[in-house]
């Protein structure tokens, strides 16, 4: 959390998850019933999260480039608030935004500047996760710019922490150390293996989070409350609101040291990626930004995802097609959703700190055959 606070010159509290702080930051600055615009693509929560806060979701049509929001087709003056997304680490124009109540979701960008300037220091929050750069496995970082502001919204954290436990603090430190040992010592497959055959990953079927529409309706009638939010918020991360205790907190702080020694190497890592013809554009904007992923856009991407894998190479943070279409009835449509639909069809992340495994497979790839707007 120091290292955070020393990059944004702010006030940090320190958090189970991003999850929780996306919350306490829209509760914070945003009153029921404001319009809040997002980006049609984002993890499937975060949508949850702006509904538990009493929020109306206005989808903002999506910049093929980068995958974020298009602040120059937004319609600014229809809405209350803005929640970036920094997609794999590439900035939404903060600048452009500005006016307007604004949440920086960081997760994906802790190490990201615009002009010089880091991103979480637009807005008047920033929140931060500890399992994307840092390889956490848990654990975030809520960003404010005022000290009034942090002793609030550290009542409202406490009040809603669940009992935490040695076990689970245990097993969350344990679990993040095997996941990046099988990463560094190129046993990525068998552990995929493993975990499947273990019954380890939660079953899908369709959309990662289920709507369950009748069940939502009954969970608005309780905004601005959190918890009745939980079966939808705590997918993949059912501890996103457990206290959480020294031994983790140790563990966080020695994997976020670690962001700065990779750096270098992330940076060589993007610039490898970025010789690619099916690079997102906007990659090639700052060659010098050390991303969480770098997008590529490809024809067939379910192809790659199983041809990656089966060289031992994950394939994680891809997302649902877009809010419009998972959650229509809750959330105000975008006014040109075809970018994002093609944007979420198209889109194959890829870990810069590993990209001499998975470029083998990726100088093969095809960019789409037809552009977002065909």
């Amino acid at each position: 959390m120091k290292r955070i606070a020393e990059r944004t010159d702010r006030y940090c509290l320190s958090l189970p998850s991003n999850r929780l702080g996306l919350y306490l930051a829209l509760r914070h600055w945003c009153a029921p019933g404001q319009r809040l615009l997002m980006s049609p693509i984002s993890a499937d929560e975060i949508l949850f999260l702006v509904l538990a806060a009493g929020l109306r979701p206005v989808i903002a049509p999506l910049s093929p480039r980068d995958g974020n929001i298009d602040a120059s087709r937004a319609d600014l003056a229809s809405v209350d608030a803005v929640l970036t997304t920094n997609l794999y680490g590439l900035p939404d124009d903060a600048p452009a935004l500005a006016g307007k109540i604004l949440i920086e979701d960081v997760a994906h960008a802790m190490e990201t500047d615009v002009g010089g300037r880091p991103v979480g220091t637009f807005g008047q929050a920033a929140v931060f996760s500890l399992s994307k750069h840092p390889g956490a496995g848990s654990g975030g970082v809520l960003a404010v710019e005022h000290e009034s502001d942090l002793k609030a919204l550290t009542h409202a954290r406490d009040a809603l922490l669940t009992r935490g436990s040695l076990r689970a603090d245990l097993m969350s430190v344990a679990t993040s150390m095997a996941r990046q040992a099988a990463l560094r010592l190129d046993l990525v497959r068998p552990a995929l293996m493993l975990a499947r055959r273990l019954g380890m990953e939660e079953p899908r079927e369709g959309y990662r989070i289920p709507l369950a529409a009748a069940e939502l309706k009954q969970a608005l009638e309780q905004v601005p409350l959190l918890p009745p939010f939980d079966p939808w918020v705590r997918a993949d991360q059912h501890a996103y609101r457990m206290r959480r205790g020294p031994v983790v907190r140790w563990y966080q702080a020695r994997r976020l040291e670690k962001v700065r020694r990779e750096r270098a190497r992330r940076v060589a890592g993007v610039a490898r990626l970025a010789e690619l013809p099916t690079v997102a554009p906007a990659v090639l904007d700052d060659l010098s930004r050390p991303l969480f992923r770098v997008p590529l856009l490809v024809e067939d991407r379910d192809a790659a995802i199983a041809e990656l894998e089966r060289h031992g190479v994950p394939t994680g943070y891809l997302y649902d097609p877009p809010y419009d279409d998972y959650a229509p009835g809750f959330v105000d449509p975008s006014p040109d959703p075809g970018p994002a639909r093609w944007w979420a069809r198209h889109v194959l992340p890829v870990d810069p700190l590993y990209a001499h495994r998975s470029l083998p497979v990726l100088r093969r790839l095809r960019p789409p055959a037809r552009g977002p707007h065909d």
